[in-house]
């Protein structure tokens, strides 16, 4: 009988199922590589995980660079991979010292740096919206040149931790401030959300919001799947909702496919997975606002294409870093109906005090995961900053009608109560 292979998994929370599902399916053992904010009891239990190797990139990335290289000269593993934007670098740098399959270290640094995402687009003929790196929070001025309203964010953060819509040059000074102090804050933190120090300041583009989730294998991109987000104007851009597949007209989405595709090409992106966020302006012409490489949503961006498309987006992502064909190139997949996410907005935050309307959720069998990240006593900061959402509930549905009829009930009926702050 065949061993079975083994991959190192960087950053990836334990109590996210699905990237430990699809290792589990794909018949691969995992090596985990926890974020600082996990626990060991969590982290060993993780389906597929057969070791625990406790790294700190962040804080000593040599050290652990010449740790890892050490496993590997006691027992060679077949691949590695990351799970979240702050190990990306870090993976793609193993990956070449060690002769891995990934990312180059520079596609691996641009891909974390709106700033070079945005020149690169720019340089290839695409879409992107009018920008102005600030270097330093009294430069603030210098993207007084741009049309308002615009987005004040982080040069590499995500979900929308320090995103500020700015309707006016009278907003602009403090936003700014306010986001780089928020990035200062969370620097050095070892919890997969940190965020390198720099802002872009970006024109507001008008329509709703898309992702694309992609396979990359070899430099041949193949587009996954296709989500809706829905109307995000802001001021704080809380992503509440997504559905897939998207509901779109055939030219949008081929459009959609074709500058996800110009991007990575743009980006020199040839091996792995991405979660890229687009703006539909005027609702018909998409507009990249940036990519990550890793599967988008904790992991459950793989589970929406494995559903809405048929494609194990997830398994085929550990294939691809193991140096093998994934599935999908071989494969024709079968859709297998409409999927769903909530995740419970923050709101004012504070201390939770209780979550409402859990017991309904679990019992609701529309309801395929219920990952709970805050009960009573947790501390949740308000946006702009972001510590992960409350609860997310991933469910699936017969049409995009009662996927969007589900959420409109799970809003009225599912919400964080805090402590009496006074």
């Amino acid at each position: 009988m065949s061993q079975r292979p083994k991959l190192v998994l960087v950053g990836q929370l334990s109590t996210l199922p699905w990237l430990f599902e699809a290792a589990e399916r794909a018949g691969i053992d995992l090596i985990l590589v926890p974020r600082g904010d996990d626990t060991k009891e969590s982290a060993g239990r993780a389906p597929a995980v057969v070791e625990l190797l406790p790294l700190d990139i962040e804080g000593d990335p040599e050290g652990a660079l010449s740790q890892l290289a050490g496993r590997y000269r006691q027992e060679p593993f077949g691949g590695i991979m990351a799970a979240n934007e702050q190990a990306v670098p870090f993976v793609a740098r193993a990956a070449r010292e060690l002769g891995l399959v990934g990312l180059t270290e520079k596609t691996a640094a641009l891909v974390r740096d709106k700033r070079s995402m945005r020149r690169h687009l720019l340089e290839a003929g695409l879409g992107t919206p009018g920008f102005v790196v600030v270097e330093a929070p009294d430069r603030w001025a210098d993207a007084l040149s741009l049309r308002f309203p615009v987005v004040v964010k982080p040069v590499s953060g995500h979900s929308s931790f320090g995103v500020v819509r700015v309707d006016d040059k009278d907003g602009l000074e403090e936003a700014v401030a306010g986001t780089w102090a928020l990035v200062d804050a969370r620097r050095g933190a070892n919890d997969g959300l940190a965020a390198q120090v720099g802002v872009v300041v970006e024109e507001y583009l008008d329509g709703p919001e898309i992702s694309a989730e992609s396979l990359v294998h070899r430099g041949e991109v193949r587009v996954c799947a296709i989500s809706w987000k829905g109307e995000l104007t802001g001021p704080y851009f809380q992503e509440t909702t997504l559905r897939a597949p998207a509901q779109l007209p055939a030219e949008v989405l081929a459009a959609t496919e074709a500058e996800v595709i110009a991007a990575h090409h743009a980006f020199d992106v040839t091996e792995g997975t991405t979660h890229t966020e687009l703006r539909l302006v005027g609702g018909v012409r998409p507009v990249l606002l940036e990519m990550g490489a890793r599967i988008g949503g904790g992991g459950y961006m793989a589970h929406f294409a494995h559903v809405g498309s048929g494609i194990d987006l997830a398994a085929d992502a550990l294939r691809i870093h193991l140096g093998r064909q994934p599935l999908y190139w071989s494969e024709k997949p079968v859709p297998a109906g409409h999927v769903a996410a909530y995740q419970v907005p923050v709101g004012s935050g504070g201390r939770v005090k209780r979550v409402h309307g859990l017991d309904s959720v679990r019992a609701d069998p529309r309801v395929e995961y219920v990952v709970q990240n805050a009960g009573p006593g947790t501390l949740l900061p308000p946006y702009p900053d972001f510590a992960g959402y409350p609860v997310i509930v991933i469910s699936r549905h017969g049409s995009d009608a009662e996927a969007e009829a589900y959420r409109e009930h799970l809003a009225s009926t599912l919400y964080v109560e805090y402590e009496d702050q006074g």
